[in-house]
């Protein structure tokens, strides 16, 4: 027994067919286009980047050098030679010893 199909469902299905095939090879395409667009999105962001540090560059290079910071006063006025450091001293209380 056969069963008898309609025109319309017959042009249905070879619409679907051309349909899912037409996806099948545009597929390639989008992703294609998907990707190049990904690439020139990151190298205008690279050549901005490249741009903006060689800009904060030059202007870092031209802008005036801040003077030393003053040197302090010695401690002591009558003083005339050269400041000594300070020196750390360590009491007994700092000391810690293991104990056996």
């Amino acid at each position: 027994m056969t069963t008898a199909t309609t025109l319309g469902d017959a042009i249905f299905s070879l619409n679907m067919t051309r349909g899912e095939d037409f996806l099948y090879k545009s597929s390639g395409a989008i992703v294609a286009a998907i990707v190049v667009v990904v690439i020139v999105i990151v190298t205008l962001v690279l050549i901005l980047l490249k741009l903006y540090n060689r800009r904060m560059r030059t202007r870092r290079e031209l802008e005036p050098k801040s003077p030393k910071p003053p040197v302090p006063p010695p401690l002591d006025p009558n003083s005339n030679g050269p400041q000594q450091p300070a020196t750390v001293t360590f009491s007994p209380a700092d000391i810690q010893v293991e104990s056996r």
